[in-house]
């Protein structure tokens, strides 16, 4: 009976041993895009939650209780950095948490604001609402920079799973691979555009990556976040700019405020382009995936700049 007893205690310890080697590493990443890409190099070896979520905008959030309580159950917890999600710190305080927190952008240098307006036929106020100085933490908009955070999310992920860190590394590699051929493609057909219709006007300043990687001119009213808004006189010396260009189109961003983009539209007789995402995934359709929303945007923008 007690050799009986001792066989069921072990069995019961050997199992329980089981399930928390083969337990998912728990992920909460810090919005929507962050959290895609954990999902795309963890697999089925992780289960993946984000803070913000998609069509939902990381500038201007406020942690609730609820979401103290998720960090404090996490094994895993990935911020952008770079100002974009600075929260965060708060959140880790409040939690008490003890678990990793990985910075992807950590190890990229960054665009700072004054530095996005590198060509001479660029409008001279596109960037006069940021900060000079100030790091836009949008690298993301940069596949290269995407790259760097796939690659570590696989590396924090073997360490804290380290049976399964081939897989991560397999994953990282053939998702890189996509990502390749994705900004392969990209730069080709952006390379048809010619000088003139490489214009683009945007809601905010979101843009200065993708715009770097492309060759393209991004010109933005407000500022680094949503929640900024140009001067009266900026955004007066920005329209009769765009008059001077003749810019022939503007584009709008999910859930940003469409009033300011629509009054500049008007004022200077552009067309409406078409929507682009840069600080959140679509719910649905093909910007709901990072890979979607390059994809999304890059021929969003084809098409309205290519439009005679």
């Amino acid at each position: 009976m007690m050799h009986r007893l001792f066989m069921m205690s072990l069995l019961c310890v050997l199992s329980a041993s089981t399930l928390a080697e083969t337990a998912p590493i728990r992920v909460l990443a810090t919005f929507s895009i962050l959290a895609d890409l954990a999902h795309e190099v963890g697999g089925d070896r992780v289960v993946v939650s984000s803070l913000v979520g998609p069509d939902q905008d990381a500038h201007g959030f406020d942690p609730r209780a609820s979401d103290i309580r998720r960090m404090s159950q996490t094994d895993l917890v990935i911020a952008n950095g770079l100002g974009f999600d600075p929260w965060i710190a708060r959140m880790v305080a409040a939690a008490r948490y003890k678990g990793r927190v990985l910075t992807v952008s950590d190890g990229i240098t960054p665009l700072m604001a004054d530095a996005h307006d590198d060509h001479d036929d660029e409008p001279s106020g596109s960037h006069a609402h940021a900060a000079h100085g100030a790091a836009d933490p949008h690298a993301w908009l940069d596949i290269n920079h995407a790259k760097h955070y796939v690659g570590a999310i696989a590396a924090t992920l073997g360490t804290l799973d380290p049976a399964g860190a081939s897989h991560y590394a397999d994953r990282a590699t053939a998702y890189n691979a996509q990502l390749d051929a994705l900004d392969a493609e990209l730069r080709r057909r952006f390379s048809a555009l010619p000088a003139h219709r490489r214009t683009v006007v945007t809601p905010h300043d979101a843009f200065g990556y993708f715009a770097h990687a492309y060759d393209l001119h991004f010109v933005a009213p407000a500022g680094l976040s949503n929640e900024a808004s140009p001067s009266a006189a900026n955004l007066a010396a920005l329209i009769d700019q765009l008059r001077q260009l003749k810019v022939p189109v503007v584009f709008f961003e999910s859930f940003a405020d469409e009033r300011l983009i629509e009054r500049i539209r008007q004022a200077t007789g552009a067309r409406r382009g078409g929507l682009l995402y840069a600080d959140a995934l679509a719910k649905t359709g093909p910007a709901s995936t990072y890979l979607g929303l390059m994809q999304h945007n890059a021929e969003t923008l084809i098409t309205g700049l290519g439009a005679p």
